[in-house]
């Protein structure tokens, strides 16, 4: 069992990622049960996970993830997950000693770029990138189920709303 504490951010300007290679990732989601978990299958690469997430208790979670058979993962995510889908990919960008996982959605969801930190605890300060806009650690609109279930954002609007921190400016703890 791990625990998950990390923030979220919408991408301003992804022209940090000319050039960049990333991963492509498939993810369906099989179950979630209202204030409980949510479960999900991930192919990246040539690699699949099951995946358990309990509920989001201020900026962590507990999750629970287990290598499968990349035949059973297509498997589930063809015969389970219905249009519970999303498809993306991702990319590793270091910053200010930290790794983003920036995420570039295809599919249902293009357009939409969403740069993800994990952290050590939730007291833990933030220098962001200049590439970041928006928080949205605790909007549901922007969580990977929602976007499955395409109850994300709507463009234009929603997903422009870009307006943030300063670039490199340190943030404190959510409270």
């Amino acid at each position: 069992m791990g625990r998950e504490i990390e923030r979220r951010f919408l991408v301003c300007d992804s022209r940090f990622l000319d050039g960049r290679t990333g991963e492509r990732i498939v993810q369906g989601y099989v179950a979630k049960e209202s204030g409980a978990m949510t479960t999900r299958v991930r192919i990246r690469a040539d690699r699949a996970f099951l995946t358990l997430k309990g509920p989001r208790q201020g900026l962590g979670r507990d999750e629970f993830e287990y290598p499968i058979p990349i035949a059973d993962a297509w498997r589930i995510l063809f015969d389970y997950c219905g249009d519970r889908i999303v498809e993306k990919t991702r990319y590793n960008v270091a910053y200010a000693d930290h790794l983003f996982e920036v995420d570039v959605f295809a599919g249902r969801n293009a357009g939409l770029i969403i740069a993800e930190v994990e952290l050590g605890h939730e007291a833990q300060s933030l220098i962001l990138p200049p590439w970041v806009g928006e928080e949205v650690t605790l909007n549901k609109r922007f969580g990977n189920f929602s976007l499955a279930l395409f109850e994300g954002p709507t463009l234009p609007e929603d997903r422009r709303r870009l307006e943030g921190p300063a670039p490199g400016q340190r943030l404190q703890a959510m409270h």
